[in-house]
């Protein structure tokens, strides 16, 4: 059972896509994560929020419900979208404000609009490191990742290590079951 942790849709469950192609991040993870977001960046009012390979939409649905002002959800896998289409109709007016892109990341990145407050991507675990530094960079040039923007990577917390690509800080990782959680902040550094 996946559900909405805080906010305006607390306690409401989601739906989420059949088989192992897409793992749902923990709610203990979730919590961790969005414990985390708010330290960095503050209350949630106002905010931009892209949730990147989304799956399910429940990082990106979680930010609806806690105030954010805009959300945007990427996901390219059909059956996955689908999933994404009924979890907004089950939190109706909570995610208003919340839009769904079905398309694969890369495109939506070179296409993307205005200054994300917070990015979070959680691709398949077998993606290529160099091809989620590529979507984070295709971000920066777009102006999508801007200097201060937070932006967060989960990747199998038995992957080692991950290096941010140009224009983007490390601030932190943190492991929690299977995942792991790693905290960049937006430079003013240049991104071509």
């Amino acid at each position: 059972m996946l559900r909405i942790i805080a906010g305006a849709a607390k306690g409401r469950q989601l739906a989420t896509p059949e088989g192992r192609r897409t793992r749902p991040t923990s709610e203990r993870a979730r919590e961790a994560l969005f414990s985390a977001v708010e330290s960095e960046i503050g209350p949630w009012t106002g905010r931009r929020f892209l949730d990147l390979y989304c799956g399910s939409g429940a990082v990106g649905l979680e930010a609806v419900s806690r105030g954010a002002a805009e959300v945007h959800l990427v996901e390219s896998d059909a059956k996955a979208a689908a999933v994404v289409r009924r979890n907004l109709q089950i939190l109706g007016a909570v995610a208003a404000d919340a839009h769904l892109n079905v398309m694969k990341a890369s495109v939506y990145a070179s296409r993307a609009s205005g200054a994300f407050d917070v990015v979070f991507a959680d691709p398949p675990y077998d993606t290529a490191d160099d091809a989620l530094a590529e979507v984070l960079l295709c971000l920066r040039r777009v102006g999508a990742i801007e200097s201060g923007t937070l932006v967060v990577i989960e990747r199998s917390s038995h992957d080692p290590s991950w290096s941010w690509p140009a224009g983007i800080e490390a601030i932190s990782n943190r492991t929690y079951g299977e995942a792991r959680f790693w905290y960049g902040r937006g430079t003013g550094e240049d991104a071509a």
